[in-house]
């Protein structure tokens, strides 16, 4: 017991320290963009009733813009954790094994036969898509005997992704709608709403919160399915939960920026080193990190070529991309 108050301390400090980069990180991003604003500025429009266009635009397209990516961020980077632990790859992303691909045909989909559905319908149709792309990949990487290797999951979500994204692509065509679709699939956050985020939010927020409280089970699935169900676990009611769980956060992701792909595989291998490997600590590191990084992938892209925005989605692959083929080439044995 001695011994765990200076940890549980110790990770408080840390991730104080997380909190604090996410806060000048989202006043960075508040601040930087192709209008001219400043500090003072984000303060007036923030923190009072002020009128005028700088402080306008402020509260109404860049302040949401930033609390999106901020909880888009956070679940990208949980559900990528997740499904590290389920499935103790150390290649897993929810980008990466079709789950946002798979929501994004659907999105597709959705639009071509439902032109007018609602923010709500695009949510649920982008659920069922990430939950046939997951199917689909687990349901190839089962057909050959044997153990599960992190490198026949990667190969059928490279397989199952190109497909999907395919079927995005072929529904654009044919139905003519192919600037709405890579509108919607392109990555980005432009054009985010309170409305949109009024919905988001709290599906983000309590599907976080619900990993966090089965964090203890997931530490011991990551460790050993065996010794999971030697202590008594239920481990098939505990992964269904946290297969949702990954679902809900990349269909929600999907369906206000787009197909996004690494930051879940990046993240989690950040958090683990300065962590440990213990979820109940994972996760919300994983939740503020993740947001932190999406703040600062959006805030170059709309600063690097102002007053033109460069693709999210591009940026975080610039970076996502090599981190892949090093954890690829580290042999993908084992989670760091």
């Amino acid at each position: 017991m001695g011994k765990d108050i200076p940890r549980s301390a110790f990770f408080s400090i840390k991730l104080l320290l997380a909190f604090l980069l996410l806060g000048i990180m989202f006043v960075i991003a508040m601040t930087f963009g192709a209008a001219d604003t400043t500090v003072h500025d984000v303060w007036l429009a923030t923190m009072t009733e002020e009128v005028g266009d700088k402080l306008s635009m402020i509260r109404e397209i860049r302040l949401p813009r930033e609390v999106g990516a901020i909880f888009i961020g956070a679940a990208l980077a949980v559900s990528g954790a997740i499904m590290q632990g389920i499935t103790r790859n150390p290649l897993a992303d929810p980008g990466l094994l079709g789950l946002t691909a798979g929501a994004s045909a659907a999105l597709a989909i959705t639009i071509a036969l439902i032109p007018s559905a609602n923010y709500y319908a695009i949510m649920i149709a982008c659920f069922i898509g990430a939950a046939i792309g997951a199917t689909m990949v687990f349901g190839i990487s089962m057909m050959k005997k044997g153990p599960i290797s992190p490198f026949r999951i990667v190969l059928a979500g490279a397989a199952v992704s190109a497909f999907l994204q395919a079927v995005s692509e072929g529904v654009g065509i044919y139905f003519k709608i192919s600037k709405d679709v890579s509108m919607w699939t392109s990555g980005g956050l432009n054009g985010t709403t309170w409305e949109q985020l009024h919905i988001l939010i709290p599906i983000i927020t309590v599907t976080i919160f619900i990993a966090l409280f089965l964090g203890k089970q997931l530490t011991i699935l990551s460790l050993s399915e065996d010794v999971a169900v030697g202590l008594g676990q239920k481990v098939f009611l505990i992964k269904m939960i946290l297969f949702l769980a990954i679902i809900v956060l990349a269909g929600a992701s999907v369906a206000l920026v787009g197909n996004l792909t690494f930051l879940g595989l990046i993240i989690p291998h950040l958090v683990r080193p300065i962590v440990g490997s213990d979820y109940r600590l994972i996760i919300p590191m994983c939740a503020v990190l993740g947001a932190t990084f999406m703040l600062l992938a959006d805030t170059i892209g709309r600063t690097i070529n102002a007053p033109y925005e460069t693709s999210i989605a591009a940026i975080i692959s610039i970076v996502g991309l090599p981190f892949f083929l090093y954890i690829l080439r580290k042999g993908g044995n084992k989670v760091s």
